[in-house]
């Protein structure tokens, strides 16, 4: 395997291996999050603010385990994000959450989003085989378990967007003419944004609302604000100066 190492004899950069390429410390595991499994469920999380339903009933996890099963302990699933309606966002008072357990719980996430990582996107989709007395797929987890009525799929390496729904007690993937989606239990949709975050410029998976505008982060509210507060002083200094009155001297 080519590492990278900085020689300034040369000028042609190697090509840097993949947190894919290089060994985990769990065997099982090829690699660790790389960055954007880290932002791009952060931008999720940050503009999923449902308008019917009060924030302090909202719990939203990224790469958090869910537990499925209280004959196996411990099997569980990781999905990049998910977000459940009518559970307090901390447990038991002012508690954060360690795990969601869904036999303590009692209430299946309404989204979850998959972010493709190599080597990993049959198992996501259902379609390799389950071996018995093994923990049992991503797929049938939530689909027959779980019962999680959307289940999103992005694939940053194509940027991909396959949504499916639960309809009875299958998954039917939705047919997409423009890559978004509403979710009306959320009165909020998921669509493709192509933006800057994190100083990334690339597309990234973002919620909008009903009127088709895209929600704010925290960051950007303020910063509009900020703007629209420095617009307004400047249209009263303006207003000031065209009577005549200098506001220095206020």
């Amino acid at each position: 395997m080519t590492m990278y190492v900085p020689d300034s004899q040369h000028s042609q950069t190697k090509v840097l291996p993949t947190m894919y390429d290089l060994p985990s410390e769990d065997p099982e595991e090829p690699g660790l999050a790389d960055e954007f499994h880290e932002f791009q469920p952060e931008l999720l999380r940050l503009t999923c603010r449902p308008a019917n339903h009060p924030p302090e009933q909202i719990f939203i996890a990224t790469g958090f385990n869910l537990y499925y099963d209280s004959n196996h302990l411990n099997w569980y699933k990781r999905p990049d994000w998910f977000v459940v309606l009518g559970v307090p966002r901390f447990y038991q008072g002012d508690e954060l959450h360690l795990g969601y357990v869904m036999w303590q719980e009692n209430v299946s996430p309404m989204v979850a989003v998959k972010q493709v990582s190599l080597g990993t996107e049959d198992e996501d989709l259902g379609i390799t085989e389950e071996t018995p007395n093994k923990p049992l797929t991503k797929w049938r987890v939530y689909e027959q378990i779980l019962q999680i009525p959307y289940y999103f799929f992005f694939s940053r390496y194509n940027n991909q967007l396959r949504i499916f729904r639960l309809m009875g007690n299958r998954y039917c993937e939705q047919l997409l003419t423009e890559p978004h989606f509403w979710i009306p239990e959320l009165e909020l949709g998921i669509g493709l944004w192509e933006g800057c975050y994190q100083g990334c410029l690339r597309l990234w998976l973002r919620r909008y609302n009903a009127i088709g505008d895209w929600v704010l982060t925290p960051e950007e509210f303020e910063r509009q604000r900020a703007e629209l507060e420095s617009q307004r002083a400047n249209r009263l200094a303006d207003r000031l100066r065209a009577m005549g009155i200098n506001q220095d001297e206020l």
